[in-house]
This record gives structure tokens, C-alpha cells and sequence, in this order.
């Protein structure tokens, strides 16, 4: 599924229709070939070009990990034996417990998903504010610090209660999944507080239900399947404190998602991806290295080290990419001031409408303005601006949209000396640095 934004070869994934919709601009949907591209940088679809499944699938490994915490993995045993005592050897009827419990745990994750995307898309333009991104990120650093043993999350006793009374039938199973986040909420609350956050943030309800309908197929489905296999849990690691390595890891999933939340604050958007380079970094060092968690299986050692290893290895790559393609333009952020200071002294001015959802965009940003010809000539002959969509709810970006006929993204406006946009040289996708470089030559002016 691909979404076209006015403009030909302009993708938007297809997740953000409504938010676009919602805007007043024009869209239209339908379906693509996988065999055909679907525009520059996109391998055949708007789902991969988004990263959307990549989101999908890591918090699908989330869920598997919070199994692997020491508030869930001791509930291995209870829920199986909860499974075998509903009196019934058919591995059909076995089944459908399973599938009640998994819909009670998927109803309880998704309705928060969407409820807090509602709740968070009410915001708007708060969410813009570097206070409230700094409050934000300091929540989930806080949070992960719970994760790391500093201090615990402790629900009131009636709920833990309420939650654990046992019921039979269907309605017992499914009651069993609606009532599990509550039992295990010392462990899997921090983690599903920071998700909730990221969500909040998005406003996207859709976004929201798929996330944490993901999670809670992660969680669910190796309880729902070891229900099955009661007779192999002996075969299961002993509980000890590898479970609190677990408990670490996703602590620094939680610092790297604050991170997220801070990055827009940077002037220049590789500077947010070397901060989480390094936050990645960081987690590599002190989960392989410095950590001195045991476990009571030998692989624990090496699969400690590996991962750590692997974080060094990607952390390390990253940054190194980003340093070796040196400066990038040096982006101002959008005011009415700037442009009229802009036609005061005579420069031309380039805007740039981007987000981080958009392949195209960080290909522009990564490749085309990160040329070193590109670079000088921005320095000293024209006036450069950013306008990030990558959040909607700002009204002056939304008013933008609508001054500039923004219809997708990227969208790159060249306007001349006295303010007039130079329509002809207007940027709908990927452009090469040579060809950039031609249109900012052909603007009186320029490079004189």
C-alpha cells in the first residue's frame, strides 16, 4: 500500500493518510506492484521505506524479552499450570484457551496504545516545546533507571489482588491475559510506560494499536504456547540473576528512547542519530563488559559478551559513517524574521520540508547536503531553512503546508532575492548533489 501526496514519485507510508488528511491536503491511495519501485530510496514498498515493520519487529522482541524479567518468567509455571487444569487433554480445546488469554492480553496492550495516541494527539504543538521533550526524556531515563535496580514500581495491594483471583471457563483465560500486565507491572510497567510515551507522541491511534498489539503478541505467545509443552519445563533456565541482565537491557532501551525524544533539539540531524549511536554504544560496554550479572546456564557468558559485542560493532559503525561524510548545511529552523532578513540583504533562500519518516529526506540530508560544494555555497550565498514535519500539531508548520503547497515530502523551495518562489527548481524527491548544485547556480546571485 503506498500513499501519493500530490506529487509524483512523493511517498508518505501509509500509516500517516490520516494525519495528512486531517491537514486539508490532497492524497491518493492505491495499491503497488513489489516488482516495480515506488520511488527513490524505497525497496518496493511504503511499509519498509517507513521502517514501520523494523518498529514492528523489535517490539515484538521487546515483548519476548519482558517474558525473560523477573516479574514474568516465575508466571511461566503458573500460567501453564492455570492451562492444565482446565481439565481437558484436547489439544483443541487447549487451544482456545490459549487464544482467550492471548485476546485478553492483546485487548488490555492495544486499548492503551490507542487511548494514549488519542490522549497524546490532543497535545499538538506541546509536544514541540524543548521543555516538554526534555520533561519527557527525563521520565523515560527515570523509568530505566527502575529497570537498572535503582528504585521499583509498586502498584496499590487491591489491584495485585484483584488481578490474581481465579476464574474458570473462557472467561477465566481470557480474564487471565486482561489482568497479566497488572500482575507483572513492577517488571513490564517502566517498559510499557516509555512505549506509551513514543505513542503519545505520535497521535496516531493506528500506530498505537498495531505497537502494542505486536507487544502483546510477543508477550503472550510463549506462555500461550509453552501451555502445550507443560511437560518440557524442566528443560526451562532456572530463575537467578540472568533475569536481572534482562531487566538491563531493557533499561537501555528505554534511555535510547529518550534520546529519540531529544533529538529534534539538535540543530543538525546526524548530531541526534551520533547521540544514540553512542547511547547504543554505552549499552554495548556495560551489558557485555562491565555488568557482572551471572547466570545459571553456561551460554549466559558468551550470549552477555555477544550482544554486547554486536551493540560495540553497529554503535561503532554508525558513528564512524556519520563522521566520515564531515559537515553537512547548517539549517536554521523556520521565522518570519529570517525571511525578511533574508530579502533585506538580498539572499536567496532555500526551505526544506522534511521528516524522519521519510527515506528520501534522510537520503537528501545524508548524501546531497552533506556535499562539500553544496555546503559553500549554502554558507555564503543563501539563507537555508528547515521546516521538520516529522510531529504533526504545529500550526505554523501546518500553515506552511498550506503557503507553499506542500503536498508530501521531501519538498525542497527555492525563492529568490525579493521572496518569489522559483517554481521550476522546486525538489519532489532524491536529487544527486550535481544536480542540486545546478538549480542553487541557476538563482541570480548565486555563487557571484
Amino acid at each position: 500500500m503506498a500513499v501519493r501526496l500530490g506529487y509524483e514519485n512523493v511517498y508518505r507510508y501509509a500509516e500517516g493518510l490520516q494525519d495528512w488528511k486531517e491537514m486539508g491536503l490532497p492524497t491518493e491511495s492505491g495499491q503497488i506492484s513489489l516488482a516495480q519501485p515506488s520511488g527513490i530510496g524505497a525497496p518496493g514498498s511504503a511499509l519498509f521505506q517507513s521502517g514501520l515493520l523494523l518498529t514492528l519487529v523489535g517490539v515484538f522482541f521487546g515483548g519476548l524479552a519482558l517474558n525473560l524479567t523477573p516479574c514474568v518468567y516465575p508466571l511461566i509455571p503458573i500460567t501453564v499450570s492455570y492451562f492444565g487444569a482446565r481439565g481437558t487433554d484436547k489439544a483443541g480445546l487447549l487451544a482456545v484457551h490459549s487464544l482467550f488469554f492471548l485476546l485478553g492480553l492483546a485487548v488490555t496492550n492495544s486499548t492503551l496504545g490507542v487511548v494514549a495516541a488519542l490522549t497524546g494527539g490532543l497535545l499538538g504543538s506541546v509536544l514541540q516545546h524543548p521543555a516538554v521533550l526534555i520533561a519527557i526524556a527525563t521520565i523515560l531515563v527515570g523509568l530505566a533507571l527502575s529497570f537498572f535496580g535503582l528504585w521499583e514500581l509498586r502498584l496499590p495491594g487491591f489491584l495485585t489482588q484483584a488481578a490474581s483471583r481465579s476464574y474458570g471457563g473462557y472467561g477465566g483465560s481470557l480474564f487471565m491475559g486482561l489482568t497479566l500486565g497488572v500482575v507483572a507491572a513492577p517488571c513490564i510497567g517502566p517498559f510499557l510506560i516509555g512505549l506509551l510515551t513514543y505513542v503519545a507522541s505520535t497521535g496516531n491511534p493506528y500506530l498505537g494499536f498495531m505497537l502494542f498489539f505486536t507487544l502483546s503478541l510477543g508477550l503472550g505467545i510463549p506462555l500461550a504456547t509453552l501451555a502445550f509443552f507443560s511437560g518440557k519445563l524442566d528443560r526451562l533456565p532456572r530463575s537467578g540473576e540472568w533475569m536481572i541482565w534482562v531487566r538491563k537491557l531493557l533499561g537501555w532501551v528505554l534511555v535510547a528512547m529518550a534520546a529519540y525524544f531529544i533529538k529534534p533539539l539538535f540543530s543538525s540531524h546526524l548530531a541526534g542519530i551520533i547521540l544514540l549511536s553512542a547511547v547504543i554504544l554505552a549499552a554495548g560496554v556495560h551489558l557485555g563488559f562491565i555488568d557482572r550479572t551471572t547466570g545459571t546456564f553456561r551460554v549466559f557468558g558468551w550470549l552477555k559478551k555477544g550482544i554486547g559485542i554486536a551493540l560495540i560493532l553497529f554503535a561503532t559503525y554508525q558513528i564512524i559513517s556519520i563522521v566520515s561524510i564531515g559537515a553537512g548545511v547548517a539549517w536554521q529552523p523556520y521565522s518570519e524574521q529570517l525571511l525578511k532578513k533574508a530579502t533585506s540583504v538580498e539572499k536567496p533562500v532555500i526551505i526544506d520540508f522534511y521528516a524522519d519518516w521519510c527515506a528520501p529526506c534522510r537520503e537528501l540530508e545524508q548524501i546531497t547536503f552533506h556535499d562539500p560544494e553544496i555546503v559553500n555555497l549554502a554558507k555564503n550565498d543563501f539563507v537555508m531553512i528547515k521546516v521538520d514535519l516529522t510531529r504533526k500539531g504545529d500550526s505554523i508548520n501546518e500553515h506552511l503546508l498550506r503557503q507553499y503547497d506542500v503536498r508530501g515530502v521531501p519538498t525542497v523551495v527555492f525563492l529568490d532575492k525579493e521572496g518569489k518562489e522559483l517554481s521550476q527548481l522546486r525538489v519532489l524527491s532524491y536529487v544527486s548533489p550535481s544536480d542540486f548544485l545546478n538549480r542553487m547556480a541557476t538563482i541570480p546571485g548565486a555563487g557571484s
